[in-house]
């Protein structure tokens, strides 16, 4: 049943009767009793600079993982900065000769080495004793770096090339001595 609105308005069927006084205040009244409005939070600046410290902290945190620090002798290097340390190679060639022989036949050394599982502590000893000396190499590049070239730190170096050369020959010698000549050894090779 249908109606067309139109059709009321003129047939005079509707009347334009006004509204009852304060209809709009007791409709506003109601309102309020059915929905009632809470006050305001005076505390939304402090969520909003809460945020910023949590923001601000989280940014400094990430950054201390992300760049941690390594402590040289009493300097701090960051790990991702690059440092162009000094090599003998660029002292002069005639050094550059002997630095790449060292390195050579240190890293021939450790690629001939093989130890079995009765060796291993003794291995990792030497390898340990290895370890603090390229440590100390680094810190005498850096030495080499920042002081500049000198015939103390030159021989240092040349000297931590021939321990460490030495150090592998005499590990190889007790690895022979320790091994069994047996042919049913299963060996392991490791190479740093």
């Amino acid at each position: 049943m249908a109606q067309d609105i139109r059709e009321l308005f003129k047939d005079g069927k509707i009347t334009h009767e006004k509204m009852p006084e304060n209809h709009q205040e007791r409709f506003i009244n109601k309102l309020d009793e059915a929905l009632p409005v809470s006050p305001k939070s005076n505390f939304g600046w402090m969520r909003i600079a809460a945020s910023i410290v949590l923001l601000v902290g989280l940014s400094f945190g990430g950054y201390k993982i992300l760049n941690p620090k390594v402590v040289i002798g009493s300097e701090e290097v960051a790990n991702n900065e690059t440092t162009d340390t000094k090599t003998l190679g660029d002292v002069s060639p005639g050094l550059k000769e002997v630095e790449d022989y060292y390195l050579a036949s240190i890293n021939l050394e450790l690629s001939k080495i093989k130890y079995t599982a009765e060796t291993k502590d003794l291995f990792d000893g030497y390898i340990e004793q290895l370890s603090e000396l390229d440590k100390e190499y680094k810190r005498l590049s850096l030495e080499l770096t920042e002081s500049g070239p000198s015939e103390l730190t030159v021989n240092a170096l040349i000297d931590n090339l021939k321990l460490r050369l030495n150090l592998l020959y005499r590990l190889k010698s007790q690895l022979k001595e320790l091994t069994p000549a047996e042919a049913g050894t299963e060996e392991v090779e490791q190479s740093i």
